[in-house]
């Protein structure tokens, strides 16, 4: 992986540059949700062609980058009290905190509450233990959602392996050996966004990098995907917020 910087008038935008084995005469850019740009290039292609073609691209690069730092700007961070609005597939529960003097229980859900005992009462202790259900959920929702999804997409004998890895740029990954790595953040998306992230790493159980034959896949079983990942890229600094 290599690292460029694109100019264009008073803009100076770095991304990352990725040699695809399955990429044969073209680069691919990708503006990811946090702002970051990286590039997809086939093997063989000279620092000079992959700049170029960046280049020619650089308006509508420049335009992504602004639109996707913008949903940030607004965002403020966490206090981890009570009254907080928390998601969990994509739903609001106003966050209660608890203060107990005992071994504080897991956090929990209660009608529009997601309940948090803490002992320490510090912000971290609270984010910690909301954190640790996030993952709990997660694990075991998403595990469900795999499953199901693998007796419905015809290339998937059986679910494979999968954990959760918290990332800055992307809500899941499809390592060489067929391991499906997924953002614990996500369980907080509306259900059909996660189907769609889903789906797109099943994807590439059958087709590795992000060419026609992929998206035509996805296209025959991810339903209205681009609606769904539009809903994804808009709730991304949501969602991440941490």
């Amino acid at each position: 992986m290599s690292g460029f910087v694109l100019a264009y008038g008073e803009d100076r935008i770095p991304y990352q540059v990725s040699y695809a084995d399955n990429r044969s005469s073209r680069v691919a850019i990708h503006v990811n949700p946090d702002g970051s740009v990286a590039v997809d290039a086939p093997h063989g292609f000279s620092d000079d062609s992959i700049k170029l073609a960046v280049q020619k691209r650089a308006r509508w690069v420049v335009g992504h980058v602004s639109e996707a730092k913008s949903r940030y700007a607004h965002v403020r961070p966490r206090e981890y009290v009570s009254g907080e609005q928390v998601l969990y597939l994509g739903r609001r529960y106003m966050l209660k905190v608890i203060p107990t003097d005992a071994s504080p229980a897991p956090a929990r859900l209660r009608g529009n509450r997601l309940e948090v005992e803490t002992a320490k009462g510090t912000e971290n202790d609270v984010r910690g233990r909301l954190r640790a259900w996030y993952r709990v959920r997660g694990r075991d929702y998403l595990s469900r959602r795999i499953d199901a999804l693998t007796n419905r997409l015809p290339w998937v004998d059986a679910p494979p392996p999968f954990r959760l890895l918290e990332m800055s740029r992307q809500w899941g990954s499809c390592s060489p050996s067929g391991e499906i790595i997924i953002n614990p953040h996500l369980v907080k998306a509306p259900r059909n966004c996660i189907d769609y992230v889903l789906t797109h790493e099943l994807a590439h159980l059958k087709h590795h990098d992000h060419g026609q034959a992929f998206w035509k896949l996805i296209d025959a079983h991810a339903g209205d995907w681009r609606k769904a990942k539009h809903h994804l890229d808009g709730l991304v600094e949501v969602l991440l917020l941490d």
